[in-house]
């Protein structure tokens, strides 16, 4: 089944406890879509970039599954940027520079080929943008998700939450859960936020793994413990990734698969976080993931205990 993702495609700059970059590929989209080609999609890609971005990383894009149809070249512009710096516990960071250059007048356009799309997922994106997208599909997808941030909850609360009624799969983190919420306890934060319209929820605690949502049924996957961290950057995109391509892959919305959806997508994120940028999830294989799955289960797996039957008797 297709999967379209909308989202940027970028450069960055990154600084972190390990490290430093000059201008490196980025951007939403880019990590979503390499982390789902490993699952044997190829997503069909809805962004803008600037005539200074490397035919290179085009052409990488393309041999690796990515349909560019939907990717916008405004020859004599500027792609768009951001630069970053990590701070010693890499849960938080600082935004050195934003320059949203071409995305700044964004419109996208949904190819022809793309109407028939079973999946879409929204990046990180101005909420009306989002609304745009859900509204040019012809037909509406089996399967709608998209993330946002606490920056959309700052400036477009109303936008934001009108985006967030039409879309079957809402993806934030701890912090932005609370924020969009009003609550501090996430059982109650995940109550409100369905309530506000789609089906499931993801909320990603970074380093503490990710919990799943689907009226009272819940889900808690870890996250895979690793002797280091590189670089954080694109990790949430990486897992949410790996989650739609999962469900692409199999074409199966049940909580059930989405649990499964959910361990692929952390299996994934654990890859990017190791290297700077998409170096990583670029050159992960089939054996690697299928190894790092192997892991997740065997650190979710446990043998029942008989002492509470001896109790009993």
């Amino acid at each position: 089944m297709s999967l379209v993702i909308i989202g940027t495609v970028a450069f960055d700059a990154i600084e972190t406890p390990f490290g430093k970059t000059d201008k490196i590929i980025g951007g939403s989209a880019t990590y979503v879509g390499y982390s789902a080609s490993k699952l044997g999609v190829n997503p069909k890609l809805v962004a803008v970039v600037g005539g200074d971005f490397p035919q290179e990383t085009i052409s990488d894009l393309k041999s690796v599954g990515f349909d560019l149809e939907g990717l916008q070249i405004k020859e004599g512009e500027k792609t768009f940027f951001w630069s970053g710096r990590y701070h010693n516990d890499m849960n938080s960071r600082d935004t050195l520079a934003t320059e949203l250059n071409v995305l700044e007048n964004f419109d996208p356009v949904i190819p022809e080929s793309y109407q028939d799309c079973s999946y879409l997922m929204l990046g990180n994106l101005a909420p009306a943008v989002q609304q745009q997208v859900i509204n040019g599909m012809k037909n509406r997808p089996k399967l709608i998700a998209m993330d946002t941030m606490n920056f959309w909850m700052d400036i477009s609360m109303d936008d934001l939450k009108k985006t967030i009624s039409m879309v079957d799969v809402l993806t934030i983190n701890d912090e932005e859960a609370r924020q969009l919420s009003g609550e501090y306890s996430l059982i109650t934060a995940a109550e409100k936020i369905q309530a506000m319209g789609p089906t499931y929820l993801i909320i990603k605690k970074g380093e503490h793994g990710a919990l799943l949502f689907h009226g009272k049924d819940m889900f808690y996957a870890p996250a895979l413990p690793l002797p280091k961290v590189t670089d954080p950057t694109g990790a949430g995109d990486t897992f949410a990734g790996g989650f739609m391509g999962y469900l692409a892959r199999t074409d199966d919305t049940s909580f059930e698969n989405m649990k499964r959806a959910v361990i692929y997508g952390s299996a994934l994120a654990s890859f990017t976080v190791q290297e700077f940028g998409t170096d990583r999830i670029k050159s992960v294989t089939n054996e690697e993931l299928e190894l790092r799955i192997a892991k997740f289960k065997a650190l979710m797996s446990f043998s029942e205990s008989r002492v509470l039957n001896e109790i009993k008797n």
